[in-house]
């Protein structure tokens, strides 16, 4: 496909910017819909990349971004494809698709959790969770539209018992700052309000963190105030590059910068490990996900030499044992692995995809983005290692809403017509379907859909 421009290259309206952004959901709809009229009759255009995006956070956990705002972004960057993924919440969902089919980019959504592995061999180590042994992150990927209401209502009772622990979370931070001169942080007060918990989203640790922040940007000024108040008052060192960057007043992400500070700094102090209540069995995950006909993803990490994010320290995670832990994912029904290639080396990458080839398990990637300093783009995915990942990331747009019309239409049914060929050849197939959909119409998948499974069948 390679890069191409279409249309006119113009400035969105700062108007449509605002609400696409703002907090009522019809509008930001609109707004959407109104940038894919000027798209559609060439006053609005753009570079068109083969960089695509399928693991963006959304207010429904955590992030800035709305989910029309999070398919603008993605658009204006570039990219392909655009995919909300939240944390124990699907409610970006329907927006994310809506608002992607107003302004004309390619959508996917999906969700995160952590599920427990404590009744498996690996019940004692830190796989791929920098917080607790035992828990594992993973993603759900391509959603069916039909099924998201069947997933808001398995994760509902994860958000119940998440925000319960929540609460006494909030009250160990509370122990810690209160000879700090900061006023205590109230959970319904001061963290809800931060969240779309009572639209279906998810509060999170970061929350209370961006709370946290915001006590201290209420009580002293940005810049060298602020970097007094951290030294002086929390007795935390500020130093290198994140100084020069919270001396700066004016910088434009500061609230995010300094939750990043107070991240590192106090989060193991305050955080409460998590219930098997809140962490579902690992299996029940990856049969709950087949069942809706979505593609469960095991999320690796991999051992850590120096974060790039720069919010993880060095340590080891699943690379010991990594032979044995892939074995074990795909004997429990695991159809994929998604991976992150700017936080893996070039050793790591070829080690797991030679496994995934091994175990015939697909290959998914995004690079999760919760903050304002983030880029939408990956341009690592481009790398000749990685660079069939993009067509899977098409593959998996088109399953999603293939499986939505014909559940045997779905990339590891049974029934699907193309069952009996190598799963290589399968997500070529859907790749081709996926780049071939009008991303206006999503629905004009499915004629094109008919035509290229039953003559491959």
């Amino acid at each position: 496909m390679g890069i191409q421009t279409i249309g006119s290259i113009a400035s969105i309206p700062s108007e449509l910017h605002r609400q696409i952004q703002g907090p009522d959901k019809e509008t930001r709809i609109r707004a959407a819909k109104a940038i894919g009229s000027l798209v559609q009759t060439n006053v609005l255009g753009r570079t068109v990349l083969e960089e695509v995006n399928n693991h963006v956070h959304t207010t429904y956990s955590f992030s800035p971004y709305e989910p029309a705002a999070a398919a603008l972004g993605a658009w204006e960057a570039g990219l392909g494809i655009v995919g909300s993924i939240d944390h124990d919440s699907i409610g970006a969902a329907r927006e994310m698709l809506e608002a992607a089919a107003g302004i004309g980019i390619a959508s996917t959504v999906g969700f995160e959790l952590r599920c427990s592995f404590l009744d498996t061999p690996f019940a004692d180590r830190k796989i791929n969770n920098p917080d607790s042994a035992g828990i594992v992150y993973m993603c759900v990927h391509g959603v069916p539209s039909s099924a998201i209401d069947a997933v808001d209502k398995f994760l509902q009772p994860v958000r119940t018992v998440r925000n319960a622990r929540n609460k006494k979370q909030v009250e160990a931070l509370n122990a810690l700052i209160e000879t700090s001169g900061l006023d205590s942080i109230d959970f319904e007060r001061d963290v809800v309000p931060l969240s779309r918990f009572s639209d279906g989203g998810s509060i999170t640790e970061r929350h209370i963190l961006h709370a946290f922040a915001g006590k201290i940007l209420k009580m002293v000024p940005a810049g060298t105030p602020v970097v007094s108040f951290l030294e002086n008052n929390l007795k935390v060192t500020v130093s290198g590059k994140i100084r020069q960057i919270l001396l700066d007043a004016k910088n434009p992400h500061y609230q995010y910068d300094l939750l990043g500070l107070l991240k590192g700094n106090y989060l193991s102090r305050f955080f409460i490990q998590p219930t098997q209540e809140e962490t579902i069995d690992v299996r029940e995950v990856v049969d709950f996900g087949l069942s809706i006909g979505a593609i469960p993803a095991y999320a690796y990490l991999g051992d850590i030499e120096e974060s790039v994010t720069g919010d993880k320290k060095a340590e080891r995670f699943e690379d010991a044992y990594l032979d044995d832990l892939v074995a074990f994912l795909a004997g429990i029904g695991f159809p994929a692995i998604t991976y992150m290639p700017p936080r893996n080396s070039t050793g790591q990458m070829d080690r797991l995809q030679q496994l995934c080839r091994k175990h015939n398990l697909m290959e998914i990637s995004g690079v999760d983005i919760n903050s304002s300093r983030q880029s939408f783009n990956c341009p690592e995915l481009l790398a000749p290692g990685c660079v069939h990942l993009v067509d899977s990331a098409w593959a998996l747009v088109a399953h999603e809403k293939l499986v939505d019309h014909n559940p045997a239409w779905g990339l590891f049914s049974r029934d699907n017509p193309l069952a009996s060929r190598p799963l290589a050849q399968r997500i070529a197939v859907y790749a081709r379907l996926g780049r071939g959909m009008d991303p206006f119409a999503p629905e004009s998948i499915i004629d094109h859909a008919k035509q290229e499974l039953m003559q491959g069948a």
